[in-house]
Order: C-alpha cells, then sequence, then structure tokens
C-alpha cells in the first residue's frame, strides 16, 4: 500500500509534479543559482501566433480598451498645471470565466487535451479555478479546483465562497479546505490519483498565456491614443500577471513603457496564519503575496516558476483597502462600470499616478476581474466588521492592516505608495544566496541574478559583497 502520511507526499513531489506537468524541469538547470528562464519558456510554451490562436478557439482575448474620460477629468482638476494623463482601463471581465485568468487558463487545458490527460487540477483561490473550470468546461475535460476556504471556525469569505460556486457551476468538483499546510499535500494527492495535469498558475503555459494581454495593450493604445503607452499598471499578486504583461508589452516594442506593480498593502498579515486570513479584506493583489512571490518566486507548485516579477518591474506601489473600495465605488458612479476589487487596485493607484504624469501621456490599467454578489464592497465589508475590523471615513494613512478599513473622504487623498525595490531586490538575494552553501556565485549566477533583479551585473555584486560581508 502506497504511503500517503504527509512526509513521503511532499518527498514524492518532483516525481508527482514531473508527471503532471510533462515538463522536464532539470533539463533547464545549469548548476549552481542560475537556470535558463528563456529557453524553458520558448521550448516548454507556444509561440505567440499559436497561443493567440489557442485562445481565439475558445474566445479568450480581444477585450475592449476602454477610456475613463470623467476620472481624467477629475485626475486633472486634483492635479497641478499641465498634469493629468489620460487613463484607459483594459476590461478583462469580458473574457469567457470573467478575469484575464482565462488567458493563463486557456493555454493549459489546450496543452492538457493535446498529451491526452484526462483532466485538470488547480490549486487557487477561485479566479483561477473558474477559468480553468470554463476551459475544460468549453473542451470536455474534467476539472478538479482544490480552494482554501475557511478558517479553522469553519468561515470563508464572501468572495471566496463566490468564487468556489463559480467553479461549481462550470461543472469542477471543487475540494475546499482550511488554510494552512493541507492545501498543498491534497493537491499533490490529488493529481497523482488521478492522473490529471497539473494547471498550474506558474507553467511557462499559463504565464505565456498572458502575454497575448500585453500585445492587445500595446495595439489598442497606439489605435486609440495615437502613441505606446507611457506606463501600465498591473495588479501583483503571484506575479503572473506582471511578468505575462511585461513580456507581451516587450514583443509588441513597448521599451519604454513603464512596468508599475500594484499591491493593497497588507504588511503584518500572514497568509498562512488562521487568525489572520479572515482579517483581510481582499482574498488576492495584496502584498501577502506579492512580496513573497517578488521575493522568492520559486515558492511555487512547480520547481521553477515561470513567473518572475521582479525581472519586469520598474515601479512597485501600494494602495490600501479604503482606497480600493472608494475607487470601485467612483468607477461605478463616474463610469458606469462595476468590476472586482483586484483590478480597482491598480486602477486605484493610476488613479493618483496619472496626476503626477503629463497631459499628453497615457496610463492603461488592467482592470483584471469580474465582480458579483460576493465581490461588492458591501458584503465585504460586512464581513469585516463581523470579524472585529473597523470600518470608518478617514484618511487612507489612518488605514491599519487586519485591524482599521478608512475609506477616505475625498478623491485627492488617494495615493500611490512607493515600495523600494532596492530593499526587495536585497531580500531576494538574501533568498537564494543561502543555496550556494557559502560558496560566491560564479560569472553565470551573477548575470543570471542582474536578470532576476532587473539591475545591472556590477549592481548585484555589489549588493552580493554587502550581503556576503555582513554573514
Amino acid at each position: 500500500m502506497r504511503d500517503n502520511s504527509y512526509q513521503a507526499v511532499m518527498a514524492r513531489k518532483p516525481e508527482i509534479i514531473r508527471q503532471a506537468t510533462n515538463i522536464d524541469y532539470a533539463g533547464f538547470e545549469s548548476g549552481g543559482l542560475a537556470f535558463d528562464y528563456e529557453r524553458m519558456m520558448q521550448q516548454a510554451a507556444y509561440d505567440i501566433d499559436e497561443m493567440i490562436r489557442i485562445q481565439r478557439q475558445t474566445g479568450v482575448g480581444s477585450t475592449p480598451l476602454l477610456e475613463l474620460k470623467n476620472f481624467t477629468a477629475l485626475a486633472r482638476h486634483l492635479a497641478g498645471p499641465g498634469k493629468g494623463a489620460r487613463i484607459f482601463v483594459k476590461d478583462e471581465a469580458a473574457n469567457p470565466s470573467g478575469s484575464f485568468k482565462a488567458r493563463r487558463a486557456s493555454v493549459s487545458v489546450y496543452h492538457a487535451q493535446k498529451h491526452g490527460y484526462p483532466g485538470v487540477v488547480a490549486a487557487t483561490s477561485g479566479n483561477f479555478g473558474a477559468a480553468i473550470a470554463s476551459q475544460a468546461a468549453i473542451r470536455g475535460l474534467k476539472s478538479i479546483i482544490v480552494q482554501e476556504t475557511f478558517d479553522s471556525r469553519g468561515l470563508g469569505q464572501p468572495e471566496i465562497m463566490e468564487k468556489g460556486r463559480a467553479c461549481e457551476a462550470y461543472g469542477a468538483e471543487v475540494l475546499q479546505l482550511t488554510v494552512g499546510p493541507e492545501l498543498f499535500y491534497t493537491f499533490l494527492l490529488v493529481l497523482e490519483e488521478t492522473g490529471f495535469f497539473n494547471a498550474s498558475l506558474y507553467t511557462p503555459f499559463s504565464i505565456a498565456g498572458i502575454e497575448t494581454l500585453g500585445l492587445e495593450v500595446a495595439a489598442q493604445t497606439r489605435q486609440l491614443a495615437g502613441r505606446q503607452p507611457d506606463a501600465v499598471v498591473i495588479t501583483h499578486a503571484g506575479g503572473g500577471n506582471v511578468t505575462g504583461t511585461a513580456r507581451g508589452l516587450r514583443r509588441a516594442g513597448c521599451v519604454n513603457t513603464a512596468v508599475v506593480a500594484a499591491s493593497v498593502d497588507l504588511s503584518g498579515l500572514h497568509m498562512a496564519s488562521d487568525t489572520d486570513f479572515n482579517r483581510k479584506s481582499f482574498t488576492t493583489g495584496h502584498t501577502g503575496f506579492g512580496m513573497p512571490f517578488a521575493i522568492n518566486p520559486d515558492r511555487a507548485d512547480v520547481p521553477r516558476n515561470a513567473a518572475r516579477p521582479l525581472r519586469y518591474m520598474d515601479r512597485y506601489v501600494t494602495v490600501t483597502q479604503g482606497e480600493v473600495f472608494y475607487i470601485t465605488e467612483m468607477l461605478a458612479s463616474l463610469e458606469g462600470l462595476e468590476r472586482g476589487p483586484a483590478g480597482n487596485t491598480s486602477l486605484a493607484a493610476a488613479f493618483a499616478l496619472a496626476q503626477q504624469m503629463g497631459r499628453d501621456e497615457v496610463i492603461v490599467v488592467q482592470e483584471t476581474e469580474y465582480t458579483g454578489a460576493g465581490k461588492h464592497p458591501s458584503p465585504q465589508l460586512t464581513f469585516a466588521k463581523e470579524n472585529g475590523i473597523e470600518v470608518r471615513r478617514g484618511h487612507p494613512t489612518e488605514n491599519v492592516p487586519g485591524k482599521a478599513i478608512v475609506i477616505p473622504e475625498h478623491p485627492g487623498q488617494i495615493a500611490a505608495r512607493e515600495v523600494d525595490l532596492d530593499k526587495v531586490r536585497h531580500s531576494y538575494l538574501c533568498s537564494v544566496l543561502p543555496k550556494l552553501d557559502k560558496e560566491k556565485p560564479g560569472c553565470a549566477d551573477i548575470e543570471y541574478l542582474a536578470a532576476e533583479t532587473h539591475t545591472s551585473a556590477p549592481a548585484v555584486e555589489a549588493l552580493v559583497h554587502g550581503i556576503l560581508s555582513g554573514r
């Protein structure tokens, strides 16, 4: 009889993942720290024309780019003379399952079907699960979604519950678990017992599927505004959104477009903590995922994560939960659009950043997801109050993650707060250098780390010297 203890299943993880992804990750390793990221993306995924063809088969992509003229007018009213960039949103709610996750799911499910897998499995809090279930339904495959849903009291957030219902509506079997290590253990067991494909958020198929989004942003902005986007603001959680969109922008020649990652500031809350799990009112797009995946991208359910956000960030900013709730209401009342909190995280940041940019410039926001009964501010704020969170009006600087959601009194109070990327790079290097077991990184490692940290080899060498000297 097979040993299904936690330790035994974790020990079988490399073989389970290899069988469930059809990727030999070891073939891209080169020793030391480095691995050949670009070769992995080129060989394991599909070329861009093939991805567009795959996505068109199931109605994914070609979503509209909308100009928010009333947002722009308000930003210009609040900004200084000559300031106030035009604000556009890429409306990804128009995808079949209502979010940009359909792009990454479409390629993964196609790959699973092409290679004869009987079904697909995904571990996710929801939007990606719904996208996988939707794409699997179109292609006639079975799907199982493993969802981290409850704290130990059996309470789940309205947004997570809604996402679970969406997965079931598309025909998926949904396994709802409590927060903690149970998720990954169960996920591996399901993969092993079913022989289904691992539709991970972090495979090359998943990340490459988002590149079409960056391509469309570039082409539509040129068509509507007559220029490349000066900045694209992308909600950052696990890194796939930033990585895929930025790679698509590069493919389209947008070398001068600033890639701005944006997250809700949930500093101090631990995502795997039973007590903190329901003290955050956002299930994604927050620093609880954004920071660890920037610092240690290979903490994923595959050996080498294809989402490597620090490679592509020009800036990283945060906003508060209260600011996102405010901008959600503002989008509905000024532009007649209701969309979910993940995309409105970027929109809150973009509204503030637009006021610092020239009137002839263009800022584009990825409006990543639909909204619905569980995603509206009302059920989210009610749940927060029920879990002891103070909800009130005031200045956003009074917001305290896990304790107080402070909704602005005026749109002029909304701000995008800069994260020091040099500190993030330092933390990244501190997380990877111990893998060398006290050896100094070689030339190949330095070049790899320069790409990983979106900086230069001399800059990496200086940072590494400082870290090793301090040991």
